[in-house]
């Protein structure tokens, strides 16, 4: 695999993720309609794994899926899957937008993970890009002062282990191919969620199929989109990018669901494009040697 630092292919790479997160989160509020969270999760892995075949087999069949850090890819898609499970459940409680933003508190995660235990640096330019993301964010949600939306806590929940689950994902790029951290998270998390999906199954109407094909093409592949761009930046330098998706996805809501966009959500998205340039800026955040 290419390993080489850079992140304009990091970048390009972020952008494949983008583009298909965007998807998932319409597809996961139109699939959540008429089926359990638990029967999505189910149907994602089994035709993500269908989806995924293709290019093992272009790639030497099984052989590539092989590995010597079984454990670490059982604990970190267990981590992913709660986190998933969450996420999908939120965009059924609050606004496809807010679900997102609070989300970006993942890279405070992130960052303090990859610092601590990937030998990355946490130079001043990643800081100020991670704390104008995160402001950016606050300005765009404004968290109410009155009762907390259980939905709030839940995504708050699941950002915590996305960090986890991509930090852990910047460990494995070091050894383990892509494909091969894909086809573990599909395994695993298929495993994990085919006894309750089986308990609440109920046949989705024709319509729906197609969201669940969604969901399981855009997921699995913008997993690769994330590996790949881990292979050329650090976590810190990769996960600001992902910053763009709250403004996008706000606009989405807007677009497709009359969810509110104002002044605060121009501002704020301002912010957090501002917080990716200077992450961007050359030679701000060199790529940390494994140790």
């Amino acid at each position: 695999m290419d390993r080489t630092p850079s992140k304009t292919r990091a970048a390009l790479w972020m952008s494949g993720w983008l583009a298909l997160m965007l998807i998932v989160a319409v597809a996961g509020r139109e699939a959540t309609r008429e089926v359990n969270v638990f029967q999505l999760m189910a149907v994602r892995g089994v035709l993500g794994f269908v989806m995924l075949y293709p290019l093992i087999a272009m790639n030497g069949g099984f052989a590539i899926v092989k590995t010597a850090r079984v454990h670490v890819h059982i604990a970190r898609n267990l981590v992913h899957f709660c986190a998933q499970l969450g996420w999908f459940y939120a965009l059924t409680l609050i606004p496809i937008g807010q679900v997102v933003a609070i989300e970006f508190t993942m890279p405070i995660w992130t960052a303090i993970l990859a610092a601590s235990f990937l030998g990355e640096r946490m130079t001043s330019w990643k800081i100020v890009a991670i704390v104008l993301g995160l402001v950016g964010v606050f300005v765009i949600v404004r968290p109410a002062t009155g009762a907390i939306n259980p939905g709030q806590l839940i995504a708050l929940a699941a950002a915590v282990g996305f960090g986890v689950s991509v930090a852990v994902v910047k460990s494995l790029t070091r050894t383990e191919q892509t494909l091969t951290i894909l086809f573990w998270m599909l395994v695993v998390q298929s495993l994990a969620s085919i006894g309750p999906a089986l308990y609440v199954w109920i046949w989705p109407p024709l319509s729906t199929w197609g969201w669940l094909a969604a969901i399981a093409f855009c997921g699995t592949f913008s997993h690769y989109c994330m590996a790949r761009a881990l292979l050329h930046a650090d976590a810190t330098v990769v996960i600001p990018m992902d910053f763009i998706r709250v403004p996008l996805t706000a606009i989405l809501g807007w677009l497709i669901y009359a969810e509110q966009l104002d002044a605060y959500t121009v501002l704020g998205a301002a912010m957090i494009l501002a917080g990716n340039l200077l992450n961007l800026k050359p030679g701000a955040a060199p790529l940390a040697r494994a140790r």
